[in-house]
């Protein structure tokens, strides 16, 4: 490299930081609330079940016909459950600082009634699935919304502190 660019290179180097050090300060944007949070959640965990289900399944158009409607009523019935869920990690995480023993363990309890609702409802569906496609379909619908669920439930836990 020749000695003008070198130099160059060099005034760039210092004058970069310089300028950017006299440009305005931008606002940071304000964080979204948790309830913001777990409603773009919901909303964007549904229009991917959809999305990945539409992907996972290979449906005739009679069987497409007749699943999609159950789908959405699967998907209706769900959403209630997981809005149950979500109230509930949001009273917790509200209460977090004075949680007491009553509260830790109504947290835990119920989250495990979340998941034996969630267990009934699949065990629910997939009998009534099974009357509109093959077994092996209505199996594998179960098995992809599990995946997801299962997804889901990182996501929700990762933003919900432990109990102390």
């Amino acid at each position: 490299m020749n000695k003008m660019s070198s130099l160059a290179l060099f005034a760039l180097a210092v004058a970069v930081p310089a300028l950017s050090a006299d440009a305005p300060a931008t606002k940071p944007a304000a964080a979204p609330t948790t309830e913001q949070v777990l409603e773009q959640f919901r909303t964007d965990m549904q229009a991917t079940a959809a999305d990945v289900m539409a992907k996972g399944l290979t449906l005739s158009g009679d069987q497409a016909a007749k699943f999609w409607p159950m789908f959405d009523a699967f998907q209706k019935e769900q959403k209630a459950i997981i809005d149950e869920q979500l109230k509930a990690a949001m009273a917790y995480r509200e209460h977090f600082a004075s949680l007491n023993d009553a509260d830790a363990t109504a947290y835990i309890n119920s989250l495990l009634d979340r998941d034996q609702k969630i267990h009934d409802l699949r065990a629910k569906y997939l009998k009534k699935f099974q009357e509109v496609v093959p077994t092996r379909i209505a199996a594998r619908a179960i098995q992809i919304d599990r995946r997801l669920g299962l997804v889901s439930q990182v996501k929700i836990s990762s933003q919900i502190p432990l109990i102390r």
